[in-house]
């Protein structure tokens, strides 16, 4: 069967590349998209068997490849996933396997040296099997082992938040750093004080405790 591939990747040339690529490999890439949103939409749409991601897409080029990858992991289950990177994230791939490591991909665009290589690593984690750099699992490995904290729960982008908080910032000053609603700032601050254990206080002393709890993480 045809594997059915959706293409996400905001460099024109790089993402009109891939997709020549795997045209010539007998493979359908059923859409492309430059951006998170129409990613989405496009997967929705079309159920791929695999989405082929940059990590590192508009509006902020950080992590909407990764929350991307991670919706679609949740809402398209039959959609494995494959991300691409040009740097060395653990913590990223850390985030992606809290949800299991089947149909799961990760690969540096630079260790990538041949195309059937990478064709294959396609079919792989369309069959429910991972394609892992081993550059980021022995990253993982010499990591020092750290007992599990509370922090460790929250996302990526509950840990930016948090990163701002720290830095004394207002939920406006964050929205408006993150490019994103007041609303939206509002929701992750509440989810940062549920999955820290902080009890309903005044807003401001909950922050400082969430505050102290994230610069001790950044010390432990």
């Amino acid at each position: 069967m045809t594997l059915k591939v959706v293409l996400a990747e905001d460099s024109p040339l790089l993402r009109a590349g891939i997709a020549r690529l795997l045209t010539d490999e007998a493979i359908d890439v059923v859409g492309q998209a430059a951006d998170p949103d129409t990613l989405l939409h496009i997967v929705a749409a079309h159920v791929p068997d695999v989405a082929v991601i940059d990590i590192r897409m508009p509006p902020t080029h950080t992590v909407e490849g990764i929350e991307a990858a991670v919706t679609i992991r949740a809402e398209h289950p039959s959609t494995a996933v494959v991300l691409l990177s040009q740097y060395i994230e653990t913590e990223h791939l850390n985030t992606l396997l809290v949800s299991g490591a089947a149909g799961l991909g990760y690969l540096l665009k630079d260790r990538v040296a041949h195309i059937g290589e990478f064709v294959e690593a396609l079919h792989r984690v369309a069959r429910g099997g991972t394609a892992i750099d081993p550059t980021l699992i022995d990253r993982i490995l010499a990591r020092p082992h750290r007992v599990r904290q509370p922090i460790d729960a929250l996302t990526l982008r509950e840990r930016e938040v948090l990163a701002l908080m720290a830095q004394g910032r207002s939920n406006r000053a964050i929205a408006a750093g993150l490019f994103l609603t007041e609303r939206t700032v509002e929701t992750h601050v509440g989810a940062i004080f549920a999955k820290l254990g902080l009890a309903p206080e005044p807003e401001n002393h909950r922050r400082v405790l969430a505050v102290l709890t994230h610069l001790d993480a950044q010390h432990s």
